[in-house]
């Protein structure tokens, strides 16, 4: 999967705050996504998030 910063993720499952869509803060072997919600951040390993993902929107919000 071709993931890069700024990219929007919309997850399968939502946030308990009632989001599905993170921004990509970091990549690497685990990324570092920014809940759109409640802006709650968190670094996920790679493998997991690929499972996770929906659909990938290219840019940035805000």
């Amino acid at each position: 999967m071709e993931v890069k910063v700024g990219d929007i993720l919309v997850m399968k499952k939502k946030h308990p705050c009632g989001a599905d869509r993170w921004q990509v803060l970091r990549i690497g072997q685990d990324l570092r996504l920014k809940c759109l919600g409640c802006e709650h951040e968190m670094m996920v390993a790679r493998v997991k998030i690929e499972k996770s993902v929906k659909k990938v929107e290219r840019g940035s919000v805000g």
